[in-house]
């Protein structure tokens, strides 16, 4: 007879405490606004975006247009709210234009 571990633990949490414990969780973060990033401002903002990084809860992001850069400066709480939401939790609490 298998003996059961009392402190038996699913692979999902023992990698989520790896990410915690390891400090990897912001890059995955920043891998995932890219990822989703066409699904979160649409493909025509999408194809002006040249940039996008993650910084100590800062989201950087550089576009090739003066003129978008300007538009979106507009909307940078939505857009913030749009990336954390789409995200599941907060990433970051600052948009940064560069």
């Amino acid at each position: 007879m298998m003996n059961k571990r009392q402190n038996s633990q699913s692979i999902g949490d023992i990698l989520q405490q790896y990410i915690k414990k390891s400090g990897i969780q912001p890059k995955l973060d920043e891998a995932e606004v890219i990822r989703r990033w066409e699904d979160i401002v649409g493909s025509m903002i999408d194809k002006h975006t040249t940039k996008i990084y993650l910084n100590n809860k800062k989201l950087y992001i550089r576009f090739d247009s003066a003129a978008l850069k300007q538009e979106m400066s507009y909307a940078k709480t939505t857009l913030l709210d749009n990336v954390n939401r789409s995200i599941g939790h907060i990433v970051a609490d600052e948009v940064i234009f560069i």
